[in-house]
């Protein structure tokens, strides 16, 4: 009988480098397919931002302060989105369907999954970016300096990760059918209490309170911040309330597939 010793040679090879990006890239390219083809996830979560900049930010608020406020939390909405529905639900329903357990028999390692789904999200995100901006800067008279557009998206698309980090805790967690459900119970609420839906000081100002303890929040802060429209607070408080949940929510998320 062969050693335990010779077996581990012949498996070796399958976690060479080069194997392991080819299946990572494999992963990515089989995401994306998979994601288009899915018109209920990836027609409301790539064009339910720009509609709603259209009729909000260009019909309502064209060449106005609103126009380019809306452009920074439409675009935090959107890659938000993109993080919590794109890991949450799409992790529950593979942790269901088995998909996950076959993943952990195949020369593949683990991180391929995550890390494909990851770009997918990216990709996704960087698409809603770019239909906002257009809108912004062709149809709503937004003018911002180059710089400012460019540090805009790396803020936004950098914001994709601690909810993305969020909805793979979230989907490790819960059903398939419940997973939705939670996170857009999460999502939406949380959107319109951080101001990403109208500028926050329309609403009441215990509410404006509130939205200190919510995380969309702070990312659009960070967006607004960008062009001179935040609220005042230091950006340090809104980086170490992002990084806290993508840690915390990493390590719940590790430890729910190991399990």
């Amino acid at each position: 009988m062969r050693s335990s010793l010779q077996l581990q040679s012949e498996l070796a090879p399958s976690r060479r480098p080069n194997h392991v990006m080819h299946a990572f890239l494999a992963e990515v390219r089989y995401e994306l397919i998979a994601n288009w083809r899915q018109l209920d996830f990836a027609m409301p979560t790539v064009l339910f931002p720009a509609f709603f900049y259209l009729f909000f930010g260009v019909f309502f608020g064209k060449g106005s302060g609103l126009a380019t406020y809306l452009v920074a939390t439409y675009g935090a909405f959107g890659v938000i989105g993109t993080g919590l529905l794109g890991f949450g639900v799409g992790i529950a329903v593979a942790r269901e369907s088995g998909e996950l357990r076959l993943k952990r028999v195949t020369p593949a390692p683990p991180a391929a999954l995550i890390g494909a789904r990851l770009v997918t999200a990216l990709w996704f995100s960087a698409f809603i970016l770019f239909e906002l901006f257009v809108l912004a800067a062709v149809l709503a008279d937004v003018r911002f300096e180059r710089g400012q557009w460019l540090a805009l998206a790396i803020i936004l698309l950098i914001g994709t990760l601690p909810f993305g980090a969020l909805g793979l805790a979230i989907g490790t967690r819960v059903s398939a059918k419940g997973a939705p459900a939670i996170i857009n119970l999460l999502y939406l609420p949380s959107a319109f209490l951080s101001g990403l839906w109208i500028p926050i000081t329309m609403l009441p100002e215990f509410l404006q309170q509130l939205a200190l303890f919510m995380p969309p929040y702070h990312l659009a802060q960070l967006a607004l911040g960008v062009i001179g429209l935040d609220a005042g607070h230091p950006w340090q408080l809104h980086v170490g309330v992002l990084a806290g949940i993508t840690v915390v929510a990493g390590i719940v998320a590790m430890r729910g597939i190991r399990r």
